[in-house]
């Protein structure tokens, strides 16, 4: 068994940015990753982020936060992220992060709805991508360990105090178990029960469900509305402020949350010309996926469920609290997807979701690693005995008895698709919970029963943890 002082789960910004903070507050955290290492920065950007780079101050910022999560917003909580912008941009401006840029040389801003001003700024379509390639580099100069293809399975808690977790090792087929005295969980969102386990798991979220403490800001999941329809393909909302145009098929132009199932269209064919350096890979990837160039061709769209902003409740430091937040879990954490610190209600500003992976990481990170400074270590015997369990796990899904994994994912599937947006339909969240349970009671089988880099059995882990979150949602 190996000991650490702090532990991170996760891949993308926000785990990232948690490690630089900890090692900066002089502590040499363990960052496991459940694909292997590079794989955060997979997937389309959704938008770039959100600075008052304009602005004397944040408050418009905040107030448009308010206004477009609703009344179930965080207003404490969107002043404090918000009012870290323009310091996590220069954060990342000082570690070499390319923006696009306007005449003068300050970083290009855009206003798209929601916003009052121009605010968004970034790299155009790689945003997100390159965030995550600074953050790798900077977490390599301070040394933080990284271990690719380990997906975490349980936490080790010991009442409310985690004593380390248990991971199932892809390269080995084998349990591993690692104590620690802190733990930061900063994984994707859960946004695949809707679709797919690939699209993302919420493995963060399934942890803190799977140890018994109870997940906030369920009933809320806001869609993306430029998902390219028949597919699982993304545009980030970017182009919607150089020149990009939301029309139903008559022509008529629309605002973005009036994007349905029906006949909306993506006209990116006025694409200002500046511009189409910075969103060159949208066009190769629509061009790849559906054939349609977009310099010539409209973009047929649909609302989805990209992300999840429901997770652990976090106070102002990224500890995971309960008790209506007057308690955090001794040395536990969340940032990013995996968390849930209220600032985005019903429906995301545009910007604020990566910005919120920065800031939130960057809290974590920092707390966690000076509190695991100073704690002793504890429950190395909880740990042997979760090896044990979590062995038996995986022995279980390998039995034979169940339905398979495919099956299971497209039930998921089907019976989320009562919850989507959040439906608070009695009868609909009833029959989706009593669906939900005989998905426990008959179980998952795998088929492959190879040990070494069993990416099914990786799958059947996911699944379990998705049944899990699909079960908060439907008491949510």
């Amino acid at each position: 068994m190996e000991s650490w002082n702090l532990v991170i789960v996760g891949s993308g910004p926000a785990a990232l940015r948690a490690a630089i903070a900890a090692a900066d507050a002089g502590t040499t955290p363990l960052l496991l990753e459940s694909s292997g290492i590079g794989a955060g920065t997979s997937g389309a950007d959704l938008a770039g982020l959100a600075v008052s780079i304009d602005e004397v101050s944040s408050s418009g910022h905040r107030d448009d936060t308010i206004s477009t999560g609703g009344e179930t917003t965080d207003k404490v909580a969107a002043a404090r992220v918000c009012g870290e912008a323009p310091s996590i941009l220069a954060e990342l401006e000082r570690w070499g992060l390319v923006l696009r840029r306007r005449e003068g040389g300050l970083p290009h801003t855009t206003q798209i709805a929601g916003h009052s001003m121009p605010r968004l700024t970034g790299c155009g379509d790689a945003t997100g991508r390159n965030i995550v390639r600074i953050l790798e580099e900077q977490a390599m100069k301070r040394g933080v360990i990284r271990r690719s293809d380990i997906q975490a399975m349980s936490l080790v808690m010991d009442g409310k105090q985690v004593r380390g977790l248990t991971a199932y090792d892809t390269n080995t087929g084998t349990v591993i178990g690692i104590q620690a005295k802190a733990v930061v969980l900063a994984t994707n969102g859960y946004q695949g029960i809707w679709s797919s386990p690939s699209d993302g798991a919420g493995l963060g979220s399934a942890l803190i469900a799977s140890a018994s403490l109870t997940l906030t800001g369920m009933d809320n999941n806001p869609t993306h509305p430029l998902t390219v329809r028949g597919t699982d393909l993304n545009i980030t909302l970017d182009v919607l402020g150089s020149g990009g145009r939301v029309r139903k098929s008559s022509g008529e132009d629309v605002e973005p949350r009036e994007v349905g199932d029906d006949d909306c269209v993506l006209d990116l064919r006025g694409l200002e010309s500046d511009a189409k350096t910075w969103f060159s890979t949208t066009h190769t990837r629509i061009k790849d996926r559906t054939g349609l160039d977009m310099s010539r061709d409209v973009i047929p769209i649909t609302t989805s469920i990209a992300t999840t902003t429901g997770g652990a409740p976090v106070d102002e430091h990224g500890r995971v609290t309960f008790s209506k937040g007057k308690k955090w879990a001794t040395g536990l954490y969340a940032a990013g997807r995996s968390a849930n610190n209220g600032m985005h209600g019903e429906e995301i500003l545009a910007g604020n979701l990566i910005l919120d992976d920065l800031v939130g990481g960057a809290k974590a990170g920092n707390h966690a690693g000076t509190w695991a400074k100073g704690a002793p270590y504890g429950g190395s015997n909880l740990v042997e005995k979760s090896i044990t369990k979590s062995s038996k796990r995986l022995e279980s899904l390998k039995s034979g008895e169940g339905v398979s994994v495919g099956q299971a994912s497209a039930t998921l599937a089907s019976v989320m698709s009562s919850c989507k947006n959040g439906s608070r339909d009695k009868s609909s969240l009833k029959a989706a919970a009593d669906a939900i349970a005989e998905m426990k009671k008959k179980g998952i089988k795998v088929t492959d029963q190879s040990s070494v880099m069993n990416t099914e059995m990786c799958t059947a882990l996911k699944l379990q943890g998705m049944i899990a979150i699909a079960e908060q949602i439907t008491k949510s």
